[in-house]
């Protein structure tokens, strides 16, 4: 089929035609009517948001913001904007006043969508700071508006009535679809510097859909729990898929009730990124260690099992009888109740975002809830490689998108080339030049390829390390180590231009308290916690056992426990939440230089 037959308006429509009654969105534990939407809903909803858009004064390709939480009304804006062929501008909600500020002015946009109270506030700061916003349209109906006849509630704008001449525009518009208009402007966060608008056209999307149908097994009415922010273009472009293919969306806006949610919802399938992983992991191993040793045992058994099974359906094992029955019993003894904490009825997990640690992947292959990581950037529409149910191996991004090309440029840098590359970066010419080589997008990742084709993210080029005895380490590689841990929620290694490795690392406070409780401890604070000697050797020993697989060089030496997370509020970490070095090593310096003797 042409590319032009994908374009995202068309085939939501279509899935709108045939599936009727049936539920397209949902809001997860919100009120009527948004609790709920059907697809023949769907589509009224939006077109009539689209001929709203008309009548304001939206031209075509004119930029508008979505600043909100994740919920039914995010999609209905998105596609009501798309309908009227405007640019959709997503900003986090978490964002600072200064950032949500310059995305707006940079990006020229004249109308935003804002999701709950706190999220309109500063919408009409932005108004007051940003010449180009005339409009603003909140959500949540509850919101108390300010006196003026340009703000107002969505659910009130979708009861007037209009008039003909934005019908007529309307269907003008969707006639004149074209692969080649811009969707979308998402500023990327950054680790460091000014965000940079990554233009992605139709085209780009459309792209995507028909790869990601030759690769996985995603079904109409399948559902898919929306828990990373639509902001991103990792769960904004995954719910583009789901509605195209016919699934329901279901949407959450509280990301810290997914435990919750997955029991209730029972998705087929939700995008994740590995630190959400890596808390499963660690919380499963951590009930095993303090289990009796015959259940100890019963579960080596069964991931013993697992693992083989898996590998079995990789190809790389040979199948028998004793095999399944084993395999059967191991599910029915131990894996059964792990999926069941994670809604029982789970297909396949895209995972992006950072490098997944190995025996975390290889933990939820062998309890048979499968891990598809992938590796892509906003620049690339997401997805450049990921592994499928066919081809899984821990450790690994996968391969090649079946109309995408990557190779390995200079310092192993990732290079990428096809259809989901963007066009380039919103009023930045000489940036986008730079950004391409020949062709080909110059991703800042270094990697490596197997000889099946298998791509291996090494690190960020420009975060790899040196000590000052001229070892490189890769700061994600030792961090997934220790970020397994049930006791560490967040940690930042040191070690550019030193002669050994350190780390500030943030507790998770709960288990942590629970092991005191144990112990016997007495404290007054959590700083008084956290120095307590027998807290520091616990770490101690915990780091330990969690560098067992790392060089010499690469191992921690001496850490510092910090009593407040890394935060986005405090610009320490991204919405995505990467790591923002610069400013960490700013804010502890003190405590590193401790930790060096200085």
């Amino acid at each position: 089929m042409s590319l032009e037959s994908f374009h995202v308006i068309r085939l939501i429509q279509q899935q709108s035609q045939a599936l009727g009654d049936a539920i397209a969105l949902e809001g997860f534990e919100m009120a009527a009517p948004w609790h709920q939407v059907s697809w023949s809903n769907f589509d009224v909803i939006t077109s009539k948001i689209a001929r709203l858009l008309i009548q304001f004064g939206i031209e075509s390709q004119d930029r508008a913001v979505i600043l909100s939480q994740n919920c039914p009304q995010w999609t209905c804006a998105d596609l009501g904007l798309l309908k009227a062929k405007a640019v959709v501008v997503p900003i986090y909600p978490t964002s600072t006043l200064e950032q949500a500020a310059y995305m707006v002015n940079d990006a020229q946009a004249k109308l935003v969508f804002a999701g709950d109270a706190e999220q309109y506030a500063m919408a009409c700061k932005l108004v007051s700071q940003c010449d180009s916003l005339t409009r603003v349209v909140v959500f949540d109906r509850t919101v108390e508006l300010q006196d003026l006849q340009n703000h107002c509630h969505l659910d009130e704008l979708l009861e007037r009535e209009l008039d003909s001449e934005a019908d007529s525009e309307l269907e003008r518009r969707l006639a004149d679809l074209n692969l080649d208009d811009l969707l979308t402007l998402i500023y990327t966060s950054g680790t460091t510097g000014e965000p940079k608008g990554v233009m992605l056209e139709h085209r780009n999307i459309a792209s995507m859909v028909r790869q990601h149908d030759q690769l996985l097994p995603f079904t109409p009415g399948d559902v898919s729990l929306a828990f990373l922010p639509l902001s991103h273009v990792f769960e904004r472009g995954w719910s583009f898929y789901v509605l195209c293919r016919g699934g329901h969306n279901v949407y959450l806006q509280n990301p810290m009730a997914v435990k919750e949610a997955i029991v209730q919802v029972r998705p087929h399938t939700l995008c994740v990124v590995p630190r959400f992983l890596e808390k499963v992991y660690s919380a499963v191993q951590d009930k095993v260690i303090k289990a009796p040793q015959a259940r100890q045992k019963m579960f080596s058994w069964a991931m013993s099992v697992g693992h083989k099974q898996s590998e079995v359906g990789q190809g790389r094992h040979k199948a028998s009888l004793g095999l399944s029955l084993q395999w059967k019993l191991a599910n029915k003894l131990v894996f059964g109740k792990l999926k069941q904490v994670l809604g029982g009825r789970l297909k396949f997990m895209p995972c992006g975002g950072a490098a997944l640690d190995p025996n975390v992947s290889a933990f939820f292959q062998g309890i048979d809830v499968p891990v598809l990581c992938g590796y892509g950037m906003t620049e690339t529409t997401a997805t450049a490689t990921c592994n499928t149910l066919a081809n899984r191996v821990p450790g690994s991004n996968g391969q090649v998108l079946p109309e995408v090309e990557i190779k390995l440029g200079k310092d192993n840098e990732i290079l990428v080339r096809g259809d989901t590359v963007m066009r380039g970066y919103f009023n930045r010419p000489q940036e986008t030049a730079d950004t391409f080589e020949d062709g080909w997008l110059k991703t800042g990742d270094a990697g490596r390829i197997d000889a099946d084709g298998n791509l291996f993210i090494t690190d960020r080029i420009k975060e790899l390390m040196k000590t000052s005895n001229g070892k490189y380490i890769a700061p994600q590689r030792v961090e997934g180590k220790v970020g397994c841990c049930p006791f560490i929620e967040q940690v930042a290694i040191v070690a550019d231009a030193r002669n050994y490795v350190t780390a500030l690392i943030v507790p998770a406070f709960e288990s942590l308290e629970v092991w005191a409780k144990e112990k016997g401890l007495h404290y007054d604070s959590p700083l008084e916690l956290l120095r307590n000697s027998h807290v520091i050797a616990h770490f101690e020993e915990r780091l330990k056992a969690l560098q067992s697989e790392l060089a010499g060089f690469e191992k921690i030496k001496k850490f510092t426990l910090l009593p407040d997370a890394f935060s986005m509020e405090a610009g320490l970490i991204t919405p995505t939440m990467k790591l923002r070095r610069k400013m960490i090593y700013q804010k502890y310096s003190q405590e590193i230089n401790a930790m060096y003797g200085r």
